[in-house]
């Protein structure tokens, strides 16, 4: 699986994004080529090698014809420029996906609906140049995931149309709702609207570098210096290991010695009804060698506060902790096979198209047996004989092993 991964280290905007992609080796010419199928008018999109602190990268930049009057200001304007291009439909969708989060944003902070969202500070032609281009520059480079850091926000104050604020802007902090970013005493805007939305929008998820292979690097350069350290957006191209995909998720955690232990299916009943992917109960000993138990949760941190909201009400705790972990789930799919008692489901997990775990539906096994009053593990183990015989055939999701197989 190929990932892309960026590392907003000192933020992010559209020009470092292209800037990055063109280091990282897509051909200009070629990025040229295909947004001359925008209907476009008005701009020169160049590149130059520079240096900031020191490090060697690409800054791109979108320069407009000074005194042409903008075409373009409202979203109703900009849409059929889009979809009227010549461009392939999922690049089109890809750069609606942006448009329309960052419209949307723009939308909320002005309180306006969102086709009248009016690009003030926006030079409208530079927007959709680094917005369409940033898709193109990812769909060449055939990426299958991208994964972001949190962001870096920058600190300072910004001069709009309609006054001065401080940093992050409104429309950067609206974008960022729900996803991680902080600020470092710059000086400085360091990640804008255009940035944000394409992370926010292109990004999977976000966290740390996952673990990968690198095949490449690239840095795209911003326009200021900034005191300390280099002004880029770096993009990280490798491939993952096909055995499973990567994700992160959150662990939400607690330590209970003095609940009722009737209390504890109910509790992790309501906890997976709300979209826990797993929770887990162990038995520890805690202070004063008092018996305990502890509760963990697996979760998508999106679930994060109505899960531990369902905790403090469900059980006796006065405090949870927090933490994140990545996690590799190998690809599963599911296939009845025939028994001599009846058909059984069996999950299938694949690593590289190659089955290499087989697990009986339990339930199923389950009502055979008591079906037939028979032991479970007799059920179950037919089922898993006529799972590895139907591998061995080949019927069986996915590739062949080269080898023998084990469940």
């Amino acid at each position: 699986m190929k990932i892309l991964y960026i590392d907003a280290f000192s933020g992010i905007s559209g020009d470092m994004f292209l800037g990055a992609l063109v280091d990282l080796g897509v051909d200009l010419a070629q990025l040229k080529n295909q947004l001359g199928q925008l209907a476009l008018r008005g701009y020169q999109l160049t590149s130059s090698k520079v240096h900031k602190k020191g490090l060697a990268a690409t800054k791109v930049d979108v320069e407009l014809t000074p005194g042409l009057a903008q075409e373009f200001r409202h979203w109703p304007e900009i849409r059929p420029l889009i979809s009227e291009s010549t461009l392939p439909e999922a690049l089109k969708a890809d750069s609606f996906r942006v448009f329309e989060r960052l419209v949307q944003a723009e939308a909320r902070v002005h309180g306006v609906p969102p086709e009248e969202v009016h690009f003030h500070e926006l030079a409208v032609q530079d927007t959709i140049v680094d917005i369409v281009g940033a898709v193109i520059g990812v769909h060449s480079l055939g990426v299958d995931r991208i994964i972001s850091s949190p962001l870096n926000l920058g600190q300072g104050r910004i001069r709009t149309a309609h006054g001065e604020y401080p940093v992050p802007g409104p429309a950067v902090l609206q974008l960022l709702v729900g996803y991680p970013a902080y600020s470092t005493d710059c000086g400085f805007e360091l990640t804008t609207p255009t940035g944000a939305a394409i992370a926010t929008t292109l990004a999977a998820e976000f966290g740390p570098l996952p673990a990968m292979r690198v095949a490449g690097v690239g840095y795209g350069a911003g326009t200021r210096e900034l005191p300390h350290s280099p002004n880029v957006l770096r993009l990280v191209l490798g491939e993952a290991s096909t055995s499973g995909e990567e994700d992160q998720v959150i662990v939400i955690e607690t330590n209970i010695d003095d609940m009722n232990p009737e209390f504890y299916p109910p509790i992790m009943e309501r906890l997976l009804g709300l979209g826990a992917l797993d929770v887990a109960l162990t038995p520890i000993i805690m202070k004063k060698g008092r018996p305990g138990t502890r509760l963990s949760v697996l979760a998508e941190e999106k679930d994060q506060e109505r899960l531990t909201l369902a905790l403090f009400e469900e059980s006796s705790t006065l405090g949870v902790r927090f933490y994140p972990v990545r996690r590799r789930k190998l690809s599963r799919v599911e296939q009845p096979v025939p028994t001599p008692y009846g058909p059984v489901k069996v999950k299938v997990g694949l690593s590289d198209g190659r089955p290499i775990q087989l697990a009986p539906e339990l339930e199923d096994c389950y009502r055979l047996a008591r079906e037939r009053n028979l032991p479970l593990k007799e059920i179950y183990e037919a089922a898993q004989a006529a799972a590895r015989e139907l591998w061995s055939k080949g019927t069986l999701p996915g590739k062949l092993p080269s080898g023998p197989a084990e469940a």
